[in-house]
């Protein structure tokens, strides 16, 4: 294995010297690149075209777009949209346009991080993707439906890579242990510890074992064994992105968890963002969502219990308070389910969006001069406190020609049964009082 990467330069990082030469020496993304696969087959076929890599760190976006200049034999541009402007891409247009004069070879332009490009940086480079000067290749963390304008969008495949398996890991791994440590041996504890560490993240792998591999020259360990690989890693640092995807996953799939009443999926997520560095208080105002939008009025307690942890974490701070937090997540979970409210509060603001401003009737204004009652303003207002069981039967509070509405549906579970049963008394009491109504028109 060591003579595969002979032509790297012997000090450059772990990472570079292991960057596969070809396709076949790719690990991982068989989704893309098993035979008959999107990017097999456009490396099979030679049809170049513009693309976008969606991924997480260390899956290998930047490889593939390397070894598609090498397979295409097209020159390589590579720029940062962290260190890049619109002055780099015009250099990069004039270096393309110098390149097909001169030999005629396309140019492949990589644009790492593509998401951080604003809209006119992006715009700069589209009429010449679009001219076929440029065959854009980016790559990005971030969604793309989201962080890349649609003009961009509507000319390239967007192939989503994924982080590489604890299996793909270790095939890595006994790849570069070759490589860096060929007189050690792993045992079996060290080998899962380094593969946990990676977390799906190539790149970090390789990081980590040079670290380790200068750790073991020094100590003069032949033998790695899991003890040694946690005294000389720092401390694991989860994937985890504050402001990026895998941030807004995680939290879909606590809020996800809460809802379908899995208290223990919902216990993981909620570790996990903890552990990936989440802050808490964050997380305390999502639980308290959660109570409001899927608990509801199924049982009110949940909002009350949430908004308690949240108080309590405050009073304690990590790590003490999290247990509150912990133990709130797992009581909405087990919690009687009602999205009622949430549906019945949307409805109406949909439907009050789309509708006209209809006046107050008269009958519920309210009257503090002689002038507002004079104009009729509280005629006829039933006071519900003076009428049986303090309920109005048959009173009309809606706007007069407002259609007949029935947003708030109570499901039948938890307190929403009780809320359900009284609505419908309710509703059975305002039509026996139409019905007399009616009666005494027609008489």
């Amino acid at each position: 294995m060591n003579d595969l990467f002979a032509e790297k330069r012997s000090d450059a990082p772990l990472a570079e010297r292991l960057r596969p030469r070809s396709l076949s020496e790719v690990i991982g993304q068989a989704h893309l690149l098993a035979a008959g696969k999107p990017l097999e087959m456009a490396f099979r076929s030679g049809q170049l075209h513009s693309m976008i890599l969606w991924g997480p760190p260390g899956v290998g976006k930047t490889t593939l777009a390397r070894l598609m200049a090498d397979a295409f034999d097209a020159d390589f541009i590579a720029l940062s949209a962290v260190f890049s402007g619109v002055k780099e891409i015009r250099e990069a247009v004039a270096r393309a346009e110098l390149t097909r004069a001169h030999n005629g070879r396309r140019t492949i332009l990589f644009v790492d991080e593509v998401h951080r490009f604003n809209k006119a940086q992006q715009d700069a480079f589209l009429p010449y993707v679009e001219g076929g000067l440029l065959t854009f290749v980016g790559a990005t963390t971030e969604n793309p439906s989201f962080e890349v304008n649609s003009a961009l969008l509507s000319r390239a495949a967007v192939y989503v890579l994924q982080l590489l398996s604890s299996e793909e890991i270790g095939q890595l791994l006994e790849r570069a242990r070759a490589q860096v440590l060929p007189e050690h041996s792993f045992d079996e504890d060290a080998r899962a510890r380094m593969i946990g560490l990676a977390d799906g993240d190539a790149r970090r792998l390789l990081n980590h074992l040079e670290q380790l591999a200068t750790a073991a020259s020094t100590a003069g360990v032949t033998t790695i064994d899991g003890a040694f690989v946690d005294t000389t890693m720092a401390q694991n640092l989860r994937r985890f992105d504050k402001g990026g995807d895998a941030f807004y996953d995680q939290i879909s799939a606590l809020h996800k968890a809460v809802r379908g009443s899995s208290p223990d999926a919902a216990l993981y997520w909620f570790c996990r963002m903890l552990d990936g560095g989440a802050d808490p208080r964050y997380l305390a105002r999502r639980v308290v969502r959660m109570a409001w939008e899927d608990i509801g009025l199924a049982d009110p307690r949940a909002a009350r219990i949430a908004l308690d942890a949240a108080e309590t974490f405050e009073r304690l701070g990590s790590p003490e308070g999290e247990l509150a937090l912990a133990e709130a997540v797992l009581y909405l979970a087990m919690a009687a389910k009602s999205n009622a409210a949430y549906l019945a509060y949307n409805a109406a603001r949909s439907f009050i969006a789309a509708d006209a401003s209809r006046p107050v009737p008269v009958h519920l204004r309210n009257a503090p001069t002689r002038l507002m009652k004079t104009l009729g303003y509280g005629k006829d207002y039933r006071y519900a406190h003076d009428q049986a069981d303090a309920y109005a039967a048959g009173e009309n509070y809606f706007p007069e020609g407002m259609p007949v509405v029935e947003w708030y549906r109570p499901v039948e579970r938890g307190l929403e049964i009780r809320i359900g049963e009284k609505l419908a008394q309710l509703r059975a009491l305002d039509r026996r009082a139409k019905e007399k109504r009616d009666d005494t028109d027609q008489a």
